[in-house]
């Protein structure tokens, strides 16, 4: 067997011969992705501009332009931060376990990140941390959102929530419109056959170049720095464009499929061909299928060491899912998180749903293609409140997680400018 395994080591002309790819001028494909970036700047500009847009005072200008009425719940947020109404984190265990909290010894350095998708407009922000200050609960440390982007920016969601995150200091995903359900296979409906693009056909031919371009676009005009990735395509990108110096960052999407550690290995292999000197990688986050179990990611985890992303790749899990168009109900994989995380480090447990014996009582139950639709719509048919409440039971799922962890002595990472 060691014989055999010597013959998988890759030869030094291997790696000339991808290099003499990527660096012939020669080649369409790459010149193709040097022209898109140029049209940005260099990368040094590339990232001054982006640095620049997410300052806090540059996007409560933006919101100040596009919803004024958006910064009196901004000023609230910083108020209620800086006057530390939020519990802490020592307080939130001692109240859950009494005596017993003192005598636990909680490792961070495996602290399971807790995440809800999605957060599709702000005015939900203020009700959730509301909540939060009244019930001694917590504010998630990571969001996602799936809304149209274009939409987003119209009415000045998308300035105010990346403010907003920055503010609680809360991670956050954007999903940009290149996903495929904007008409890229002209062979597939909408979101109705969403089953269509699992595999990445939603972005052929030219569109991942449009990905790329729109990545760049809201990440120098708006300092969006995560979005999400489902393509092998645009995750090819995405590590070009990191290797060149720009510092965008992603996760892959359930929407890619990955479910087997082999699956893992080659995303990850690619990810340390394309890293940088530092060994960093613009892959943050690698959001599993939902047919995996406990095994692939403790398999995966070796690895994911061994090639130094343990605490660059964090491994995003489902724990519970949207009622509705996703996954058989119920849909509850909780018990098996507070097994994995004592040894696995660097996961983030994702409620995409509310526990499913609240979803079940909901006379409208979250639903994964409400993700698509515009926000007229959604007023117009009566179903803003629902969502909200849809929204805010997945917060309460992501609590509930938190409690199951606490109890195990595990930690969690919560927003980290409220929970300290």
């Amino acid at each position: 067997m060691t014989d055999l395994r010597k013959l998988l080591a890759i030869p030094q002309d291997r790696l000339d011969s991808i290099n003499s790819v990527l660096l012939d001028p020669n080649e369409k494909v790459m010149e193709d992705f040097l022209a898109v970036v140029a049209k940005y700047g260099t990368p040094e500009e590339i990232n001054r501009r982006h640095a620049e847009s997410r300052k806090l005072s540059n996007l409560l200008k933006k919101v100040e332009s596009s919803s004024p009425n958006y910064i009196k719940d901004l000023n609230w947020l910083m108020e209620q931060r800086d006057k530390d109404a939020f519990i802490p984190v020592a307080d939130y265990r001692r109240n859950l376990l009494g005596a017993r909290a003192e005598k636990l010894k909680f490792s961070d350095e495996s602290a399971v990140t807790l995440e809800v998708s999605a957060l599709q407009y702000f005015p939900w922000i203020r009700p959730m941390c509301e909540r939060a200050i009244l019930d001694g609960s917590l504010v998630p440390g990571r969001f996602i959102a799936v809304r149209n982007m274009k939409e987003s920016e119209a009415d000045g969601d998308l300035p105010a929530i990346v403010a907003a995150l920055d503010i609680i200091g809360a991670s956050f995903v954007e999903t940009l419109d290149t996903k495929g359900t904007d008409g890229s296979n002209p062979h597939l409906g909408g979101p109705a056959t969403i089953t269509g693009y699992f595999g990445g056909i939603g972005q052929p031919n030219d569109h991942a170049l449009m990905w790329l371009d729109e990545f760049l676009y809201y990440y120098t005009n708006y300092g969006v720095q995560h979005v999400l990735n489902f393509n092998a395509g645009t995750i090819l990108l995405g590590f070009l464009l990191y290797r060149l110096g720009v510092n965008i960052q992603f996760k892959i999407s359930v929407f890619f499929g990955s479910d087997n550690p082999y699956h893992a290995l080659w995303i990850m292999l690619a990810a340390k061909l394309f890293s940088r000197e530092d060994g960093s990688s613009p892959l943050i986050g690698f959001n599993w299928a939902n047919s995996i179990n406990n095994q692939t990611m403790e398999l995966t985890s070796q690895f994911r060491k061994a090639l130094g992303f343990e605490e660059v790749v964090r491994f995003e899990h489902h724990i519970t899912e949207t009622w509705k168009s996703i996954v058989i109900q119920p849909y509850d994989r909780r018990s098996e998180l507070v097994e994995v995380a004592d040894h696995v480090a660097n996961i983030s447990a994702k409620h995409e749903g509310g526990d499913p014996e609240v979803e079940q009582t909901r006379a409208h139950q979250s639903d994964i293609l409400d993700y698509f639709r515009e926000k007229k719509e959604v007023i117009e048919a009566g179903d803003w409140d629902a969502m909200q409440m849809n929204f805010m039971d997945k917060v309460d799922a992501c609590n509930h997680s938190a409690r199951a962890l606490t109890e195990a002595g595990l930690s969690f990472v919560a927003a980290r400018h409220l929970h300290k």
